[in-house]
């Protein structure tokens, strides 16, 4: 019945508002052909994307259930397992291709563009939520983020999705959104923890101010278990490997004080961090042009009497802070952070951003300024998108596209010739990408005899696939001098960036 009320209310929404709609439906669209284009071309597929579907091949192949997902940045800890299972049906509908996933992933980035929308009209207007999911749509690093084959992806969504159980809750819902609010900060956890690891004390400081508001013992308990549900995976391989994971953690806290007083120095530097990651999601280069905005975004807001201001700025100051002063105390990893780090702050910004810009809008010629804003936008990240999503192999990196052209000649290559070896330099050395690649498509050619591919013996027949190593050409060179010794070249091919070999062993 809920249901039913739900899909009429939403079908007279549209029928009320069909402008609106039809001009959100060309963004979700647009949104989604421009991070799914191209993908068997473009799809940068390097260690850490071999690794993973490396993992996942061994379960639907050999049925090897995991318990952790990637190891993260820092030494020895390791993300839960939910990436690789949310994926892996992707790698078996494709039979293997990494395509297949990569467009999924696509496809959960344009959902959360929906949810922009969506808060945006809740919190502010339909014009609000159009701008924060035209920015979300077409900001180019969001856009780069969107077509990663890669664990932080999902939480472009998670990270939507608990802002909006935090809304909800914060404007008195039902007990059931902090059920689900503790459930997407442990989900996101398996994404990227870098992000989620400041939702644990992002929702206390949340539940300190909804103080007022708190559930009963019960709801707690319920949503304390749905936290806890989603990390049995890590402490049950934690259990059956000596606590490994738990000696990591006391290991970085207490023995390398990840977490210690800032200094003047870090402080310059984080601050200096804190806005290249968000000013780059609105202009890539432009950052001049961001600082007005984001000023002029921000005086709009806190200027404003409406109500909804009392709701959005604590619970966006909660939102964006907390990470901030976390990051601000972290010096572990030797003190490296990356943009990636934060992903999961990169739409909530975006959408408080826009929800400014459509205060802005409803101001005496305020709509000019954001119309400017747009122009400017479009002129920047457009020119990125298009340069994406064109690039040939003589104007981009090595991608999927000359990487199956290199294993797929050396299959040719090799056909009627005997039983072959090949060897493998990539940068940074641990050919992850072609060891799957290999596996998948000799798999996929002869089966289980993979084409005579040898592994575990050396043979006479010697293939050489590499890439080129420009920051390192030392390594390429001793690695090819070491190569001469072994066998002699009798047929070369290159693909882009791309060098294959065929050599008899001397």
């Amino acid at each position: 019945m809920k249901i039913s009320v739900k899909i009429k209310s939403w079908k007279k929404e549209i029928k009320d508002n069909p402008l609106i709609y039809v001009l959100l439906a060309f963004i979700l669209l647009l949104a989604f052909f421009v991070r799914a284009y191209r993908t068997g071309d473009l799809l940068r597929f390097y260690f850490d994307q071999g690794r993973d579907a490396l993992v996942i091949w061994r379960l639907w192949h050999e049925g090897r259930l995991f318990l952790i997902g990637p190891v993260t940045g820092l030494a020895g800890i390791f993300l839960g397992p939910f990436y690789y299972y949310l994926i892996a049906p992707f790698y078996l509908i494709g039979g293997g291709n990494p395509v297949y996933p990569a467009v999924f992933l696509a496809f959960l980035s344009t959902l959360a563009i929906f949810i922009v929308y969506f808060l945006g009209w809740k919190m502010h207007s339909r014009v609000a939520g159009i701008i924060a999911a035209t920015i979300t749509g077409f900001s180019y690093y969001i856009f780069r983020t969107s077509r990663w084959l890669s664990n932080p992806n999902p939480i472009l969504l998670t990270s939507m999705l608990f802002l909006w159980s935090l809304w909800e809750i914060a404007n008195g819902g039902k007990k059931y959104w902090w059920f689900l609010a503790a459930f997407f900060a442990g989900l996101s956890l398996h994404f990227e923890s870098a992000s989620a690891v400041f939702y644990i004390p992002l929702l206390v400081a949340f539940s300190i101010w909804q103080r007022k508001n708190l559930p009963d013992f019960k709801t707690i308990i319920i949503s304390g278990a749905a936290f806890f549900a989603t990390l049995i995976p890590q402490i049950l391989f934690n259990l059956r490997h000596n606590n490994i994971l738990l000696d990591n953690f006391k290991k970085l806290f207490f023995e390398e004080r990840a977490f210690r007083a800032t200094t003047k120095f870090i402080l310059e530097v984080r601050s200096e961090y804190f806005w290249s990651v968000f000013s780059t999601k609105l202009f890539p280069t432009w950052r001049a042009y961001a600082v007005l905005f984001v000023i002029l975004a921000g005086f709009v807001l806190l200027a404003s009497r409406y109500k909804f201001k009392k709701l959005i700025l604590p619970l966006f100051a909660i939102f964006l802070i907390t990470p901030m002063v976390g990051y601000l105390l972290f010096q572990g990893n030797h003190g490296n952070i990356y943009d990636y780090y934060m992903s999961g702050y990169f739409l909530p910004f975006i959408l408080l951003f826009g929800i400014g810009l459509g205060e802005l809008w409803k101001k005496p010629g305020g709509f000019i300024a954001v119309l400017f804003f747009f122009y400017l936008f479009f002129a920047s990240n457009g020119m990125f998108i298009k340069n994406y999503i064109t690039a040939t192999v003589k104007t981009r990196p090595i991608s999927l596209e000359e990487e199956l052209k290199a294993v797929d000649w050396v299959f040719e290559n090799a056909r009627g010739r005997g039983e072959f070896n090949v060897d493998i330099y990539v940068p940074p050395v641990i050919p992850h990408s072609y060891d799957y690649l290999f596996l998948w498509q000799a798999t996929k050619r002869c089966g289980e005899n993979l084409c005579n591919m040898v592994k575990d013996e050396q043979v006479s027949l010697l293939y050489l696939l590499y890439e080129e190593d420009p920051p390192h050409p030392e390594r390429l060179e001793a690695w090819m001098d070491k190569q001469a010794g072994i066998g002699k070249v009798e047929e070369e091919a290159k693909f882009g960036g791309i060098t294959v070999q065929r050599r008899k062993r001397l």
